[in-house]
C-alpha cells in the first residue's frame, strides 16, 4: 500500500489518469498503422492524373494532418472550454478519427485519401486539448509533470508498436485487415475513456480574463508561447532526419533496416527518460530542463550532419531522444502551470502544436497521427 502510494505521490497517478494514458496508447497504435500503410497504398491507388511524383503525394497525405490539427487545435481548445464537457468531445474526436480510418477501405482515388487524412485531423483536434484539460484539473501542480510523462509515454509507446502491427497485418492480410484493426483500436481507446473517464467540471475563476470569441489572448503568454516553441523546434529537429535517410545509407554503407535501428534509438531515449525528467522538473522547476533539452538537441543535430559510422548515428539519436524527453514532459506541465483556471484546454493546445507538427513527418516516434 505504501509503494502503491509513493508510486502515486511521484506520477501523480489516478484512475483517469490511467484510463487516458492506455486510450491515447490504444489510439496511438490505431493511428500509426497507417505510417507503414500510406506509401505503399498511395502507390496503388489512381491519382486521377495527379502529377506529382508518389513520394511527394505521401508527403502530402502525412503533413495535411498534422497542418488540420494544428490549425484546428485552438478552436478546439476554446470549445472545450466554452462548453466544459471535455469527456464528451474526447469520445466524439475519437470516433471521428476511427471512421475516417475505415474510410481507407473504400477510398478509390487519392483525393479521396487526402479528405480522409483532413477528417482524422480534426478528429485529433478535438480529442488533445480535452483531454490535456483532464489531465490538467485532476493531477497536482507538484506531480503533473509525472502524469504528464505517463501520459505521453503511453502515445509514444502506442507510435513504435503500431506501424509494426499494421505492416504485418498488410503483409499476411491484405490492406483491408490493417485498417480494420486500426479502426477496432481506436474504438477500443472509446470504450475506455466511456468507462473509467468522467466528466470533470472546471469552474470559471471569479476574476475573468477580456476574452474574444473563442480565443482567449491572455493565454497568448510569453511563457506558453515558449514552451510551444520549445517543443516544435524539437519536433522539426528530430524529425528531418527521415527526409534524409538515402543520403544516411549511402554515406554510412547500411540497409534501410540499419537506418531504422538508428533511427528507433531517439524513442528508446525518450521512453526511458521522459517519466524521470518530468518527475525532477516537478521537484526543480520546469525551465533548466527544457534548455538543457533544447541545447543537447541543437548540438546532437549538428552533429548528425557529419556522422561516418552507424555506431555514431545510435549515439546522436539516443542522445536526441533523451533531449526531448528533457523538453516534452515539463513544457506539457508548464503550460498547464501557467493556464489559469478554466483554460486549460486552450493554454495545453497551444504547446502541443509541437509535438503534432513532428508527428506530422510521418516518423514512428512522432507523434501526432495519434
Amino acid at each position: 500500500m505504501n509503494f502503491k502510494k509513493a508510486i502515486n505521490d511521484i506520477l501523480g497517478l489516478n484512475k483517469t489518469i490511467l484510463a487516458l494514458s492506455f486510450a491515447r496508447m490504444a489510439d496511438a497504435m490505431g493511428n500509426s498503422i497507417l505510417f507503414i500503410l500510406i506509401p505503399v497504398y498511395v502507390a496503388k491507388i489512381p491519382t486521377e492524373h495527379i502529377d506529382f511524383s508518389v513520394s511527394v503525394l505521401v508527403g502530402l497525405l502525412i503533413s495535411i494532418y498534422g497542418f488540420v490539427t494544428s490549425l484546428c487545435q485552438p478552436v478546439m481548445g476554446g470549445v472545450s472550454d466554452a462548453l466544459n464537457k471535455r469527456k464528451v468531445l474526447i469520445i466524439i474526436g475519437m470516433l471521428i478519427v476511427c471512421a475516417g480510418t475505415l474510410g481507407f477501405i473504400v477510398a478509390e482515388n487519392f483525393m479521396h485519401l487526402l479528405y480522409l487524412r483532413i477528417l482524422q485531423g480534426v478528429g485529433v483536434a478535438i480529442t488533445i486539448p480535452a483531454s490535456l484539460s483532464i489531465i490538467t484539473a485532476v493531477s497536482k501542480k507538484e506531480s503533473r509533470g509525472g502524469a504528464m510523462g505517463v501520459y505521453s509515454t503511453s502515445r509514444m509507446i502506442g507510435f513504435a508498436i503500431g506501424p509494426v502491427v499494421g505492416g504485418y497485418l498488410q503483409v499476411h492480410y491484405g490492406f483491408n485487415s490493417a485498417f480494420i484493426a486500426g479502426a477496432v483500436l481506436i474504438f477500443i481507446s472509446v470504450i475506455m475513456v466511456l468507462l473509467w473517464v468522467k466528466e470533470v467540471k472546471v469552474e470559471e475563476p471569479v476574476t475573468k480574463t477580456k476574452k474574444s470569441g473563442l480565443f482567449d489572448w491572455s493565454l497568448y503568454s510569453p511563457g506558453i508561447l515558449t514552451a510551444a516553441l520549445a517543443t516544435f523546434t524539437m519536433a522539426n529537429c528530430f524529425s528531418m532526419v527521415t527526409t534524409l535517410e538515402n543520403q544516411f545509407n549511402e554515406r554510412l554503407d547500411i540497409t534501410a533496416f540499419g537506418f531504422s535501428v538508428a533511427f528507433s534509438m531517439l524513442m528508446v531515449g525518450r521512453l526511458i527518460f521522459q517519466v524521470p525528467l518530468g518527475h525532477l522538473s516537478d521537484k526543480r522547476g520546469r525551465r533548466p530542463f527544457i534548455l538543457i533539452g533544447l541545447v543537447l538537441m541543437a548540438i546532437s543535430t549538428v552533429l548528425m550532419g557529419e556522422v561516418t559510422e552507424m555506431y555514431q548515428m545510435v549515439i546522436l539519436r539516443l542522445l536526441q531522444g533523451v533531449s526531448a524527453a528533457g523538453i516534452a514532459a515539463p513544457a506539457f506541465a508548464l503550460a498547464a502551470d501557467l493556464s489559469s483556471k478554466g483554460g486549460e484546454g486552450k493554454a495545453n493546445e497551444h504547446y502541443h502544436h509541437g509535438l503534432c507538427s513532428g508527428d506530422s513527418r510521418g516518423a514512428i516516434d512522432n507523434r501526432c497521427a495519434g
